[in-house]
């Protein structure tokens, strides 16, 4: 890496934090003044709703920051004409925008892959505090159906992942075939281990000689592949708040019944395409900006790309909530402006 985009890398991510940490301490401060009275008297659990607050801050401020950085950062360059000699030595426009690009999708890129993991639940944890002292809340008395099977679970933990009181009935052409009962559950490695596990199997019956009921007893079994403690409790509760990975399950299950996937889609979506935008519109601004203040308002200049900024994240953000109550379909609210802003971001540049 040459020196001037260490300098350049350097400075954008020493403006990218402290404009992210200014975001998150304003959201988190004007959250906890409008939630203390509600908060639990338990030092811990108030941390930690700070802690899960913040992690669900970072899902609006980060790509606000990742833009309001290179605003900063290239204008500062433009006051004390640091850009002027770039250029000077040799530097092309491209050659300056690169470092900065990169590197603003290095950050999308790395919080993306957040969503794939518990971080997606920050609000609900947070939620669960302010509403139960607790991070866990326990759901009872589930009844669902996957493929051919209904699943009974009394008692179901999804943070923990595991359930209580656990029935499998296997049902072909409404004909009862077995049932499976155990005592307890847990979800590890794509299948629920149940334990102390009661199977009665009905044999078909033709003629008084035929076998009855076969019970089976097992210490341990396994059953109910890729069938996540989270997709089960967001069905029940009618909530949508999943991990990629999650919701990707979901979406298979949703298909397997029949049911809309489409907001099961706007969330995989929202978590995977939607962040794309400030790293595109950080191409657009870049190739805006001019070399040298001497013609321009620098300050108005910075004013109207933030503003213009946080105006292109509503709108994103208004459609994907129009998609999430479907009355837009998430390819057209989400893919289609992603693609389109796509278009003009290198179109910008290599016109530029």
């Amino acid at each position: 890496m040459k020196a001037y985009q260490k300098y350049i890398i350097y400075h954008y991510l020493k403006n990218f934090f402290i404009i992210l940490l200014a975001l998150e301490l304003f959201y988190v401060g004007v959250d906890l003044l409008t939630t203390y009275r509600k908060l639990p008297n338990s030092a811990n659990l108030q941390i930690l709703y700070t802690m899960f607050q913040s992690m669900y801050a970072i899902n609006y401020v980060l790509p606000l920051s990742v833009v309001f950085s290179m605003i900063i950062t290239v204008s500062a360059m433009i006051k004390s004409n640091e850009l002027v000699s770039l250029y000077v030595f040799g530097i092309s426009r491209q050659s300056f925008i690169k470092p900065i690009f990169f590197t603003a999708l290095f950050i999308t890129i790395a919080y993306i892959s957040l969503t794939f993991t518990s971080f997606s639940y920050a609000r609900e944890y947070s939620n669960n505090i302010l509403r139960f002292s607790q991070i866990s809340t326990t759901t009872r008395d589930l009844f669902l159906k996957n493929g051919n099977k209904y699943i009974y679970f009394k008692k179901l933990d999804p943070i923990k992942k595991e359930a209580n009181g656990i029935k499998i009935f296997k049902v072909i052409n409404r004909d009862l075939i077995s049932v499976v009962s155990a005592k307890k559950g847990y979800y590890r490695q794509k299948n629920w281990i149940l334990y102390g596990v009661e199977k009665t199997i009905k044999p078909k019956v033709s003629t008084l000689d035929n076998k009855g009921l076969i019970i089976q007893k097992f210490t341990k079994l396994e059953a109910l592949k890729d069938f996540r403690p989270k997709i089960i409790d967001n069905i029940y509760k009618g909530k949508f708040n999943l991990s990629v990975l999650d919701a990707i399950d979901a979406l298979k299950f949703y298909d397997a019944q029949g049911l809309d996937t489409s907001r099961i889609k706007t969330i995989v979506f929202s978590q995977l395409f939607l962040p794309l935008f400030a790293p595109l519109l950080i191409l657009i601004f870049i190739t805006k900006i001019p070399i040298i203040s001497r013609y321009y308002n620098l300050t108005i200049l910075t004013f109207t790309l933030s503003f213009t900024a946080v105006i292109i994240w509503g709108i994103l953000f208004l459609l994907s909530k129009l998609a999430m109550n479907s009355v837009l379909m998430p390819e057209f609210a989400i893919i289609f402006p992603i693609f389109v802003l796509g278009l003009v971001s290198f179109y910008s540049y290599f016109k530029e």
